[in-house]
């Protein structure tokens, strides 16, 4: 889902109550669990406490946060059984985003609640991985962020970038670059997912 407006409303509402400088604060927050872009931005406060504000104020702001074009039919196309999402959200913050944009949560999620080091570490995707009793090098992983697509290559996976939040010259990393979900047309033939993008 896009909540690029959401996210970045949220970030500098709370750079500016910590007298903070909202840019410098909102080039760390996106595609990162909110603790840890605490953490990196102002390390001199409770990062905990500040983290339950963040999130409160991300769950109560719904305005803008819509389905990306083609995200549904994806859903749609993929088994269920063959997919997570790995999200650097917390459980709350990804189910109540996912009902905003209209979209069903998926029988596999992964939040910032269930991993120990967010994005860029790896283990998010490694995590995704063993949920889908797949090997890494067997997954293929969607990505919007630098700090996503360094996660998803540092665990072994191929990964496609959108360019949907970052200019594409910051997802060079990424196998392959898209500029919308939509562009990804998936089929299941024979118990193997075939991709193809345009």
């Amino acid at each position: 889902m896009d909540s690029t407006a959401a996210v970045e409303r949220v970030w500098r509402k709370w750079a500016l109550e910590r007298h903070l400088d909202p840019q410098h604060v909102i080039e760390y927050a996106h595609g990162r669990r909110s603790l840890e872009t605490i953490q990196i931005v102002a390390p001199e406060l409770v990062a905990g406490q500040e983290n339950l504000r963040v999130e409160d104020m991300e769950i109560a702001d719904k305005e803008g946060v819509v389905a990306v074009p083609g995200a549904s039919e994806l859903m749609r196309d993929l088994p269920p059984d063959r997919f997570a999402i790995v999200t650097s959200a917390t459980r709350a913050l990804a189910e109540a985003r996912l009902r905003y944009a209209n979209l069903p949560a998926p029988q596999r999620l992964i939040t910032a609640d269930d991993v120990s080091s967010g994005k860029p570490s790896p283990e998010p995707y490694l995590q995704g991985a063993a949920l889908l009793g797949m090997a890494p090098a067997d997954c293929l992983v969607i990505e919007d962020t630098p700090a996503g697509v360094q996660a998803a290559r540092s665990a072994g996976m191929q990964v496609i970038a959108l360019s949907t939040t970052y200019p594409v010259d910051e997802l060079k990393a990424a196998d392959g670059i898209v500029n919308s979900l939509a562009a990804i047309n998936i089929k299941f033939v024979g118990g193997v997912i075939r991709i193809q993008t345009t």
